[in-house]
């Protein structure tokens, strides 16, 4: 486990998003990134979550909605890393994963394409 504080862990999965390709941040619509420190009770381990309705499944009726929310959980990822690299590489794995199930993408396909 590695110690990386809040403040220096937001700074990541800033970094992390910044790195998106611009022209995919674009196609973001109505969707909000939090980061917390604990992954839901249920599933402790949990490094990321994409909660809301995928680009994929709106239709004519989707409006008034309230955002779409991707959350990155520090302590599960610092759990699981041994070195500030490695909390890095998680970090953008997990931004670019929950933002790959906002456009649709299932978890088989982001085995694939090396997004695990």
């Amino acid at each position: 486990m590695v110690e990386i504080s809040a403040e220096r862990f937001d700074q990541l999965v800033d970094e992390a998003f910044a790195g998106v390709p611009a022209e995919l941040v674009e196609l973001l619509d109505n969707v909000v990134l939090f980061v917390e420190d604990d992954a839901p009770p249920h599933d402790p381990h949990l490094l990321g979550l994409y909660d809301g309705i995928p680009l994929t499944e709106r239709d004519h009726a989707y409006g008034g909605v309230v955002p779409d929310r991707i959350f990155v959980y520090r302590n599960p990822t610092l759990a699981m890393c041994e070195s500030e690299e490695d909390v890095v590489e998680e970090v953008r794995i997990t931004v670019v994963h929950e933002i790959a199930h906002h456009f649709g993408i299932d978890d088989a396909r982001l085995h694939e394409l090396g997004y695990a």
